[in-house]
């Protein structure tokens, strides 16, 4: 029962479906303070600083943690771990609603937060069940309960408009609860936890787990993530608030477009993963970030108006991005993003197979604070220079840099293990063995 080829094929996609389930209930909670944060905003007279600290608060305590639930749930089972982070989950959500003051607010999002760390347990639990290749997609479908994010920005503002924040928190509490309860009862033990009670083994320590955070290539991974995934959830978050004040609209409308960004970021996840395992991690993350420096950096151009001095008098220019052209670009941008979330996590059990949950709750956790820690910056960005396209010029310098540490990464490594690589020669053997590596390498993530 140990080895994930063993078990039947039933067990595998319910352990999956009900798991990515689970994930989208916990991501929907996660997310709320985007759409009840306007209001909680206006209630409070709050500016878009302290907005963003509001809305990303729950991202911190849920990184965070991510990289201990990670560990636990590679000692003690992922069934448990998921079950109990749901249930600690809906507490705080239903408690948010006793909140009055800011700085009860901020608590009360922390707490909220947990919801957030089931991410890392359910990547432990679901990788248990899949062999290695097989697990991109399988982490891909899972992955891709980050449409939660979409489904509070659909439902949530109907129900604010109708009842008030309140009821949202309500309602959600009491679903993720209900979620929790049946996830627990249709869901079994992983089959190394499994089968580790069997023989009396006991689980790797803690200190063991940590060993491979001593790698760069852990923390080049999480570069990665932190934009992929923190980026996502920034966004997710930001742009209810960006579409009302950029453009006008109401909180409805807001939640509608921005979900044009939220579903495909996450949707896709699943195509992502399907990629990874064919072509390869590595291809899809140059895609991911090559079509994310163009999407951002067309997306961080201010609304410009320019006069030039002509023959006959001035002629005026007026560059802005419209409406239409905006929702195309998040939804190109989201696409890609949800490609190179699953090849982030396609590296990890190939990598650390040992270590999934120690590396991916890592992993996992440095991009929830890139969720954390954008909000916060473009609200700032907002309070300091003005411009409301400063969140995407930020968004620029993190994946650029992603894609330069990648590329050059990816030289370095072609370069150490094929030194000829950089040798000019004339030898067609080499020549062709020099291509065939490439070709390898291309397939393989770095």
């Amino acid at each position: 029962m140990s080895d994930p080829a063993q078990v039947t094929g039933g067990q595998q996609q319910r352990a999956l479906w009900l798991s990515t389930f689970a994930f989208t209930t916990c991501f929907a909670v996660w997310m709320i303070f985007s759409i009840i944060g306007i209001q909680i905003k206006q209630q409070l007279s709050l500016n878009d600083t302290e907005f963003g600290l509001l809305i990303a608060t729950p991202v911190l305590s849920g990184s965070l943690l991510r990289i201990f639930l990670g560990v636990w749930a590679d000692q003690v089972g992922g069934r448990r771990m998921m079950t109990l982070v749901m249930l600690c989950g809906a507490i705080a959500t239903w408690m948010l609603t006793y909140a009055h003051s800011y700085v009860q607010f901020l608590l009360a999002a922390l707490f909220v937060g947990i919801a957030g760390s089931s991410f890392s347990v359910g990547v432990a639990y679901v990788s248990k069940w899949f062999p290695a290749s097989r697990q991109g997609t399988a982490l891909g479908i899972f992955g891709a309960g980050n449409i939660g994010a979409a489904v509070t920005k659909l439902l949530a503002p109907m129900v604010m408009v109708a009842a008030g924040w309140m009821m949202v928190a309500k309602l959600w509490a009491v679903g993720l609860a209900v979620v929790a309860i049946l996830y627990y009862l249709f869901t079994q033990e992983d089959p190394s936890l499994a089968e580790r009670r069997r023989t009396g083994v006991k689980p790797m320590p803690f200190r063991a787990q940590m060993a491979p955070l001593k790698n760069l290539q852990v923390w080049r991974f999480s570069l990665y993530y932190f934009f992929v995934f923190g980026g996502f959830v920034a966004l997710a978050l930001w742009l209810p608030r960006y579409l009302i004040g950029a453009y006008g609209l109401d909180v409805a409308t807001a939640g509608l477009l921005a979900a044009c960004y939220s579903i495909p970021a996450s949707l896709f996840r699943v195509v992502g993963g399907w990629m990874s395992d064919r072509l390869g991690a590595r291809k899809v993350m140059y895609w991911t970030f090559g079509v994310s420096v163009v999407c951002t950096f067309l997306l961080a151009y201010p609304d410009t108006r320019y006069i030039v001095k002509g023959i006959e008098g001035d002629i005026a220019f007026h560059l802005a991005i419209g409406l239409l052209p905006f929702t195309v670009l998040v939804f190109v941008l989201g696409f890609f993003m949800s490609l190179g979330k699953a090849a982030v996590y396609k590296h990890i059990p190939v990598y650390y197979p040992q270590y999934v949950g120690a590396v991916g709750g890592v992993v996992g956790m440095i991009g929830g604070l890139g969720g954390f820690v954008l909000p916060i910056a473009f609200g700032a960005l907002n309070d300091l220079t003005g411009v409301w396209t400063s969140c995407f010029m930020l968004l620029f310098v993190v994946v650029a840099s992603a894609l330069v540490w990648m590329h050059f990464a990816i030289r370095r490594a072609e370069r150490r293990s094929f030194p000829q690589l950089d040798q000019q020669t004339d030898l067609p053997e080499a020549i062709d063995a020099a291509a065939a590596y490439r070709c390898q390498l291309r397939k393989q993530p770095v």
